[in-house]
């Protein structure tokens, strides 16, 4: 993870937050009154409304917030904009369940998209729905993966804040040592396999790729492309059981040839920072990753080769994990101000300038089209594959019961990684607990 995406999140993914969503439940059908700032309905006497944001950035991306925020103010001197929260982004679900059920929370928060179905229950949240559909970008002109992030029911209940996609990204000096050729858009989850084990030096401490084994969101992740591709799904149509009961155990062989092969390097630790370090170093050949890991791997010195993810079908698929900025009700004087900062933040004259400096790919395709962001594409190799796959990027479903099927799906993954079990018998443990999720009333 490169030190642009650290300072906006430590982990990429994150660790599910176990305890966040139960204590949520329990506010969420409670009507709290009150503000962000305790009684203070954030309006001054000469009318200006000071809206609080709890944004979850450091470093890069907080200074970048910072000069947007100023630019912002400028143009609307009836609005300030106060950043805080005290948080980085990892434990803003705990911050924010915790106000809520205080009744003193901020008008904005930075919401990881896998938390916002269970955010979005308690009636404090804003609905966003008109906002997005009545801003000045077109609400189709922004990516399928930005705008279904983002929706529930229908509705939308937060604005899109980071967009990203995986893509494959190759350490060309392994592979000219190993007399491979570097892999081209269009290959197989065989060929990866088959690649990997290539590239494997066990004398000499290579890998061939490598994944997180910690069981979190991390590790999820990555095994949805797979499943999807498949023709296999989160949740099934049904809503009431999960939706990769026949096509979970054939990705998870995939991971289960990378450990038998012992081509992969499974990273013990959340965040995945040693498997970016052994790839940064050197010894690993391929690495599934984000856009936000190129700088990283620029300044390490690789010689690399960005292409799409592999599939079993020959189309296109990969996943997006976009984040979200996600407003509270503290007054219709302060939601109102929320909405107007939120809507000129996705301006794509902003937009691009928090893309290039905070490491997300662009909202929209207004966004994409700037010369300021072909610019950046063009100064960065492979940055232009992750934005393509954007054109078929997934993204998990806004679903309460989400984090459980993720912990389920999770526990299977890391057994098959470790040698501990088969596909198919992971893939039934991880069905009992997910599909027990599922049943329960939301």
């Amino acid at each position: 993870m490169d030190a642009v995406r650290r300072a906006a999140r430590p982990s990429r993914r994150g660790v599910l937050r176990a305890g966040g969503g139960a204590a949520l439940a329990a506010v969420a059908g409670t009507a709290v009154t009150g503000c962000g700032a305790g009684t203070d309905d954030g309006v001054a006497a000469d009318g200006t409304v000071t809206v609080e944001m709890w944004h979850g950035q450091a470093d890069t991306a907080k200074k970048a917030l910072e000069g947007l925020v100023a630019d912002f103010e400028r143009s609307h001197p009836k609005i300030r904009v106060k950043l805080g929260g005290g948080v980085l982004a990892d434990v803003m679900l705990q911050k924010v369940t915790a106000a809520l059920a205080a009744g003193s929370y901020p008008d904005i928060a930075y919401i990881f998209g896998s938390d916002l179905a269970r955010v979005a229950r308690s009636p404090q949240v804003v609905d966003l729905t008109e906002t997005a559909r009545s801003g000045p970008v077109p609400w189709k002109n922004y990516w399928a993966a930005s705008r279904d992030a983002v929706t529930l029911n229908g509705r939308v209940r937060a604005a899109p804040a980071v967009l990203d996609s995986l893509a494959v990204v190759c350490n060309k000096k392994l592979f000219r040592e190993a007399g491979l050729p570097l892999p081209e858009a269009g290959w197989t989850w065989q060929d990866f396999v088959a690649t990997a084990r290539a590239l494997t030096e066990s004398g000499r401490g290579r890998f061939g790729t490598g994944w997180p084994g910690t069981g979190d969101e991390d590790t999820v992740w990555r095994l949805w492309p797979l499943i999807w591709d498949l023709g296999g799904d989160v949740v099934d149509d049904g809503g009431k059981g999960i939706g990769f009961a026949d096509t979970g155990a054939r990705a998870l062989q995939v991971v289960a040839d990378l450990a038998r092969d012992k081509s992969v390097y499974v990273d013990p630790k959340p965040g995945s920072e040693q498997m970016y370090q052994v790839f940064q170093s050197g010894r690993m050949g391929m690495v599934v990753t984000g856009p936000w890991q190129l700088p990283d791997i620029e300044t390490a010195g690789i010689d690399y080769h960005v292409v799409p993810l592999p599939s079993f079908s020959g189309r296109p698929v990969t996943i997006s994990g976009p984040d979200t900025w996600t407003v509270f009700d503290n007054g219709e004087a302060r939601a109102k101000a929320a909405r107007t900062f939120l809507t000129w933040l996705a301006r794509p004259e902003q937009d691009v300038r928090w893309d290039i400096e905070a490491g997300s790919l662009p909202l929209s395709r207004r966004t994409e089209a700037l010369p300021a962001w072909q610019d950046k594409v063009a100064r960065t190799e492979g940055l232009n594959v992750f934005t393509t796959a954007l054109e078929t990027a997934r993204v998990r479903p806004v679903h309460p019961a989400y984090p459980e099927v993720s912990q389920a799906l999770g526990q299977a993954i890391v057994a098959v990684l470790l040698g501990r079990s088969t596909p198919e018998k992971a893939l039934r443990a991880c069905a009992d607990e997910a599909n027990a999720a599922l049943l329960i009333p939301r």
